[in-house]
């Protein structure tokens, strides 16, 4: 079981809402604590492609690295963090609803190497227990009002 679990449906089509969270330029559109993101190889982004996502964390800003474990369009992601302290691993789908409509499902789970043991209890999942409320609601508003 992962240590957070969220959805939320959107009044989107499927396909609107995975162009828009399969580009990860826009997570800090949606994401509080994202700073910025890099794609850092070549080509279209997809299984295998990395990312560094810069994060707040705590008073902070915290480059991370990101490699795409599962990418199945139009439904399933998966990362996983692959070097700092603390290292977050994702899986979300993009689920039909009726009338075109969808519902976003992320599990986030988090493992703390050195330092990183510290800080998850303390600083990381405390500060993410206050953003993901905010984080679902910025990511339905993106969603239901710009064209993705």
């Amino acid at each position: 079981m992962s240590a957070f679990h969220e959805e939320i449906d959107v009044d989107r089509s499927p396909g609107d809402v995975w162009a828009y969270l399969s580009d990860p330029s826009h997570l800090p559109e949606w994401q509080a604590s994202a700073v910025s993101v890099e794609q850092l190889d070549e080509g279209p982004f997809g299984l295998g492609s990395r990312i560094r996502v810069t994060r707040h964390v705590g008073s902070r800003e915290v480059p991370m690295t990101m490699e795409v474990t599962e990418f199945e369009p139009p439904h399933t992601w998966g990362m996983r963090g692959i070097d700092g302290p603390v290292r977050g691993s994702v899986h979300g789908e993009v689920i039909p609803l009726a009338e075109g409509r969808s519902r976003v499902s992320m599990d986030l789970d988090f493992e703390g190497r050195g330092i990183g043991k510290v800080l998850l209890p303390l600083v990381v999942r405390p500060q993410l227990r206050k953003e993901l409320p905010h984080n679902e609601r910025l990511l339905k508003e993106r969603l239901e009002h710009t064209a993705a």
